[in-house]
């Protein structure tokens, strides 16, 4: 199947797919665990056959069809700030990203921390006339302030997925309270990890880049200290008779935060985790004007010596929280999410409004926006051997959906994605090896800050499917 083949078939954006046809198409179905030649169907907006080609296919080529991606973390921005994004905008740019739902965090302005203003969220996300499904994290505590809980059984009526106060740690002796309501609740808690008296004013990774570029350090210990503190009250809470309880560790950055995890879960405790891309295939090198992947370097690096500079330092998109670490942390994510012991891959989309990026580097806002170029950075380390297409699919579609508790394993239940014959179609149709620019032009979302402007990226998206209706078709298409 050809990308002018799709371009054939009567298809509206914002339409129900009444039928489609994929011929010859490289498929992956996390929920299965298969991959390989197929043809696949869509009816009304259901899938109606799914055919895999006889024989053991030698490799992947042409078009690929997956189930539509699942982000955990990204900030639409509205209530408050408009500006930076909004629902229908996030909606947009998550299409073009090829995610067909998108968990929202509570840091809007106000917070999401009671019921009436995270069901103004959800009803807006389904006025918009995208398909895009908006799913919202709750606030844990009231304003995410840290002084006390949020209406949290208001706010699982209202439909919230889980509890976080992303962007601020939950304190401890709060945190074991919202872990236990949480569970009561089979919802899941995503905690920030980061120990705020060891990051005051700090701007980059605490290194040789961050030193050399006068930059306040950000010590990994300051995230690894929280996921350790979360893991002891974790288990604490459990052995109370709190059995449901169950702890989600956002953007982990570091090798000792993910070797946390690992031993958190060897042990049997409820605990799951996320990686963003940026995290697994950038550097703080890029601080410095190296534009090298994470892969190409050695484990401990000197950009300068290494000839690795080719930009501009201090770019203000790269200004992240948790900041951008080091090789070998990236190698130890990277090593993490091959092993299973990092669940999903969340982009921690965040769009800013130029106001608040175009400023000196240590007053810029956190954040990259991040939701249109995840998969293109992804694929640049499958590409190069670091990453298998099966397991980045499944970080994008069923890890996350395990982390969520939506649907069931079986693919048989509406919410978990997959390629089953009956199910709606949530898809995400992509050219693996057809390049796009990153420009503020090729971004639907309102928030330009990103890294990769004036690169080329793999993966361009020539269709994404949600709840049975079209959602992004690629211009050249139309």
């Amino acid at each position: 199947m050809s990308s002018s083949g799709l371009a054939g078939a009567d298809l509206q954006v914002g339409a129900r797919v009444e039928h489609l046809e994929l011929e010859g198409v490289w498929a992956v179905d996390p929920a299965t665990g298969r991959e390989g030649t197929a043809d696949l169907t869509v009816d009304g907006g259901v899938i109606v056959e799914l055919r895999w080609h006889a024989g053991r296919s030698r490799g992947r080529t042409g078009l690929v069809v997956a189930p539509g991606f699942v982000d955990l973390h990204a900030h639409f921005r509205e209530p408050g700030r408009e500006d930076a994004e909004t629902i229908a905008t996030g909606q947009a740019a998550a299409a073009h990203g090829g995610f067909t739902t998108v968990c929202v965090m509570p840091n809007t302005e106000p917070p999401l921390d009671e019921a009436s203003t995270l069901r103004a969220v959800l009803a807006r996300s389904s006025q918009t006339g995208s398909p895009v499904g908006v799913l919202a994290w709750g606030a844990a505590t009231r304003r995410r302030e840290g002084t006390g809980l949020a209406e949290l059984g208001a706010l699982a009526e209202a439909g919230a997925v889980g509890y976080s106060d992303d962007g601020a740690p939950i304190p401890a002796g709060l945190l074991r309270s919202v872990l236990a309501y949480a569970g009561m609740l089979r919802r899941p808690v995503a905690d920030h990890a980061e120990e705020r008296e060891l990051t005051s004013g700090a701007e980059a990774n605490e290194g040789l880049v961050g030193t050399i570029l006068g930059l306040k350090g950000w010590p990994s210990a300051a995230e690894e200290g929280a996921i350790a503190r979360d893991i002891a009250i974790l288990a604490d809470v459990l052995a109370a008779d709190s059995p449901d309880a169950r702890l989600h560790v956002t953007h982990v950055s570091t090798a000792g935060g993910v070797e946390l995890v690992r031993r958190a879960k060897t042990a049997g405790l409820p605990v799951t985790c996320d990686v963003t891309p940026h995290h697994l295939a950038l550097t703080d090198e890029w601080l410095a004007g190296s534009r090298r992947w994470s892969w190409q370097g050695a484990a401990a690096s000197n950009p300068w010596a290494d000839g690795a500079i080719s930009g501009a330092p201090y770019d203000r998109s790269l200004k992240v929280n948790p900041p951008l670490r080091s090789s070998a942390d990236a190698r130890a994510l990277l090593a993490g999410l091959a092993d299973g012991t990092v669940d999903a891959i969340a982009t921690d989309h965040a769009p800013h409004a130029a106001v608040d990026k175009e400023v000196e580097f240590g007053l810029a806002a956190n954040g990259i926006s991040g939701i249109e170029t995840a998969l293109g950075v992804l694929l640049e380390a499958i590409a190069a051997g670091e990453l298998a297409l099966l397991r980045a699919m499944e970080a994008l579609t069923t890890g996350p959906a395990r982390v969520l508790g939506l649907g069931s394993a079986d693919g048989a239940a509406p919410g978990w994605p997959s390629l089953t014959v009956g199910q709606r179609a949530d898809l995400v149709i992509f050219d693996p090896d057809d390049e796009w620019l990153v420009s503020e032009s090729s971004l639907r979302s309102l928030g330009k800050n990103s890294p990769f402007l004036g690169r080329t990226l793999p993966g361009r998206v020539l269709a994404t499917v949600a709840a049975g209706r079209l959602a992004h078709l690629d211009p050249e298409l139309r």
